[in-house]
């Protein structure tokens, strides 16, 4: 099959041809008719997580099942189903709590027997499947706890972006800091995630949602989605402009950006008794500064980290598919463009620039 490789960490894939093999025990064989391009992916393809090369890449998958393994009991050959990089083992403590996006085996949705210990090979050698997915790929061999059954009536485009942005991004809002009608909330980073926490906020009924970026022309955007103020962070001190529109701050800030200064303009934009949330992802290698006394204990403001929108995607991909079927969540204005596999490249370098908000990769 055709795949984009990850050969070093210099942000680039190669076009090449891999072998995939046929589905064992709980894998489920999916034909990708979508591949969303995710910020994530170029943060590992840049960077040094401890991935082993050569890998491919991608998780926003939606496609449709072609084979299954002799132990798959959740899905049939044609179901629809969309991906996520959540791997979890079904049987722990977090897992049967409902959490399983904190499962604390989730090796156990990858293979264990060495004598046939890849699912993606080049010349007879493994190839890494990063996230248990593998999705910047025209077929993608994948546990069944990382699969989600949606509607056929639903867009395969469409449909990949539930897989993370939106399960990331709106889960947020919803899941972790379960906003309330009525709160207020800011999101810094107006990429494909931050649009999603725009939609959370709103599904949750938030009063004031507050768009924050570098780039204004994304003030239309961001209020097609739910935004009721926008704040140019290239113009002045983004604390400062919350603070004006929201005295005191807002109940939940929300970082979708995934560096030092901005995480830490979300304490501080936080109100007393307010809470910051870290989606961003960071270099493994970077710390941000707190203030303890000042941030923590007198202005009492909680500060987490949001791992995929704390979500069950067993309950909550469908239930935004659901959503979007019914014209209460916006995807459309989502996908900035449809690509092709070869056009990955350049599709990450304008996602690098700031002025679109996905590109998803919908032929081969």
């Amino acid at each position: 099959m055709k795949a984009a490789i990850l050969n070093s960490l210099d942000g680039t894939f190669q076009i090449e041809e891999i072998e995939i093999d046929a589905p064992r025990g709980r894998e489920v064989l999916v034909e990708v008719k979508a591949s969303g391009l995710c910020h994530s992916d170029l943060h590992f393809a840049e960077q040094d997580f401890g991935v082993p090369l050569p890998a491919v890449l991608g998780h926003e998958l939606a496609g449709v099942v072609l084979a299954i393994g002799p132990e798959v009991r959740e899905f049939a050959i044609g179901d629809h189903v969309v991906g996520s990089l959540i791997q979890f083992c079904g049987h722990c403590r977090a897992c049967i709590g409902g959490r399983t996006y904190q499962c604390t085996h989730p090796e156990e949705t990858l293979r264990d027997d060495p004598d046939h210990a890849h699912r993606l090979t080049r010349d007879g050698a493994g190839v890494t499947q990063v996230f248990g997915t593998g999705a910047f790929a025209e077929r993608a061999l994948v546990h069944e706890n990382q699969l989600a059954l949606v509607p056929k009536e639903l867009p395969f485009a469409q449909a990949s972006l539930l897989g993370c942005g939106t399960i990331t991004g709106a889960g947020a809002a919803i899941n972790t800091a379960a906003v309330r009608p009525g709160d207020t909330v800011a999101v810094i980073g107006i990429g494909g995630v931050g649009l999603n926490v725009i939609s959370g906020a709103k599904l949750a009924g938030a009063a004031r949602i507050i768009a924050i970026d570098m780039q204004p022309k994304k003030e239309e955007l961001a209020r097609r989605f739910g935004a009721t103020d926008f704040v140019d962070a290239s113009a002045g001190d983004s604390v400062e402009a919350v603070r004006m529109l929201i005295e005191g701050g807002v109940d939940h800030a929300f970082e979708v950006v995934g560096i030092k200064a901005t995480s830490e303009q979300a304490i501080k934009m936080a109100c007393k008794g307010g809470s910051a949330y870290l989606i961003g992802v960071h270099s493994p290698m970077k710390t941000i500064d707190v203030n303890v006394t000042v941030d923590l204990l007198t202005n009492q403001v909680d500060l987490r980290g949001v791992y995929m929108g704390s979500a069950n995607i067993k309950h909550d991909i469908p239930m935004y598919a659901q959503l979007y079927l019914q014209g209460k969540l916006n995807l459309d204005d989502l996908i900035s463009r449809e690509i092709n596999i070869t056009e990955i490249n350049d599709a990450y370098k304008e996602l690098k620039q700031g002025a679109i908000a996905r590109s998803v990769i919908t032929s081969f």
